[in-house]
């Protein structure tokens, strides 16, 4: 079989970005997740795997950065409030940083917002700076 001529196939999809997940230490002070890419069903596993750990590791505190999230979902919120219960229950304090407006939004409509603990930038959080409000 010959290839038909002026016949032109564009492969256009494109995967999602992976989540990826990276880890600092700030010894005696706190352990800190970056978060980048998204999180949607395909990539919950990564997550809640990587917060499990934190947890079980009882930082002084735990921050989960949020910077580098292209998207969030309700998949990612779920394993965020699970995060925090298991954190609470560990005496951990666990707070998010820095947000993207999408992620935001979620928060806030789903009142989420109102139970987690959410700074403008992980440095805030580190300085355990006031809260931003709604």
């Amino acid at each position: 079989m010959s290839p038909r001529h002026g016949t032109h196939f564009e492969n256009t999809s494109v995967p999602a970005p992976l989540l990826r997940i990276t880890t600092t230490t700030i010894r005696d002070t706190a352990q800190i997740l970056h978060l980048h890419g998204e999180v949607d069903h395909d990539q919950r596993r990564p997550l809640e795997s990587a917060l499990e750990r934190a947890v079980a590791e009882r930082p002084p505190l735990l921050v989960v950065d949020l910077a580098g999230l292209t998207f969030c979902d309700s998949t990612c919120l779920n394993a965020l409030l699970r995060a925090r219960i298991a954190a609470c229950a560990a005496g951990i304090p666990l707070v998010l940083a820095a947000p993207p407006a999408q992620t935001c939004r979620l928060l806030e409509i789903t009142g989420a917002d109102d139970v987690l603990t959410i700074h403008d930038s992980v440095r805030a959080a580190l300085a355990g700076t006031e809260p931003r409000v709604g």
